[in-house]
């Protein structure tokens, strides 16, 4: 069986994952204290600090684990991500049903990929749009039916592959 492509995420996700990841991980030993802590207090039945104790590492091991298979499973190379086409990876400048005033710029990839650009939209490859785009050059459009049944055409502006410094930034702006 051949393996999957990993995702892309940015740079600064990764970062931001890789710090929650052994924050969680460092923490282990005061939540596993404080559950031996509850646990001498008596009989576990009724004994809500323990429950609490021990939902908060389920909750966190749980986190851990998926902290562990974002970044197992992603990438933050762009080798695959060309100039000009839309790919995972690629910040997009388009515009929508030939209207060169309505415009929008966001990232295609999964919201583990995310940047910290409040500004710049995440959208999937897997959303409607995402998928209608992906490996459209520049100057295509494309179409996709919206949830409420209508087309929606979809013009490819430009494409590049993420850059945190001008990823909301339109190219020539």
């Amino acid at each position: 069986m051949a393996d999957e492509p990993k995702q892309y995420i940015t740079p600064e996700t990764k970062e931001k994952l890789e710090r929650e990841l052994q924050e969680l991980i460092d923490h282990r030993p005061v939540v596993a204290a404080e559950i031996n802590e509850r646990r001498e207090e008596g009989d576990l039945k009724e004994n809500a600090g323990y429950d609490a104790a021990r939902e908060m590492q389920d909750q966190e091991e749980a986190r851990i684990k998926q902290i562990s298979e974002i970044l197992a499973n992603s990438t933050t190379e762009r080798t695959a991500v060309a100039e000009g086409v839309a790919h995972v990876g690629s910040v997009v400048h388009v515009y929508y049903n030939d209207d060169k005033d309505d415009k929008e710029t966001f990232l295609i990839g999964t919201r583990a990929a995310a940047s910290d650009n409040k500004d710049l939209e995440t959208y999937s490859e897997q959303s409607l749009l995402g998928a209608a785009i992906i490996g459209a050059s520049e100057g295509e459009t494309r179409e996709y039916s919206a949830p409420n049944g209508r087309t929606i055409r979809v013009t490819i502006e430009s494409a590049a592959p993420y850059d945190s410094a001008k990823a909301a930034t339109p190219r020539g702006a």
